[in-house]
């Protein structure tokens, strides 16, 4: 098992003040991301130590008035970062919020930390 969560995070305080990794606390401070490992299981073992792991990440974003700009933003750290987008999508909310929920996922070798695709 691989742990990114700390570069991800770090990379991720650049965009907005609020990123948490629970559900968010602190509406008031706007964009509110939270980003959540969904998957982190192996891919590759040899002499069994595992070797490379499949990862994925889902980030929701909240927002006033757009989600538009902290989405790009997001996209932007997560590709830098190697992992590819898998999904983006709005989603409806009662609330006066605009939601969007987005997934990236890539497979990471855990001596290089290069990120490959499925």
């Amino acid at each position: 098992m691989i742990d990114v969560k700390k570069i991800i995070f770090e990379e991720l305080k650049k965009i907005s003040e609020n990123i948490t990794d629970t559900y968010p606390d602190d509406w008031k401070k706007f964009p509110c991301i939270q980003f959540l490992e969904e998957e982190n299981i192996p891919q590759e073992i040899t002499d069994d130590t595992e070797r490379m792991s499949y990862i994925r990440y889902k980030v929701d974003i909240w927002d006033k008035v757009s989600t538009t700009a902290a989405a790009l933003q997001v996209n932007a750290v997560f590709a830098g970062l190697g992992l590819n987008r898998s999904s983006s999508v709005d989603v409806p909310e009662q609330s006066y919020l605009k939601h969007k929920m987005m997934r990236f996922e890539g497979v990471v070798d855990h001596d290089t930390l290069i990120v490959y695709q499925k």
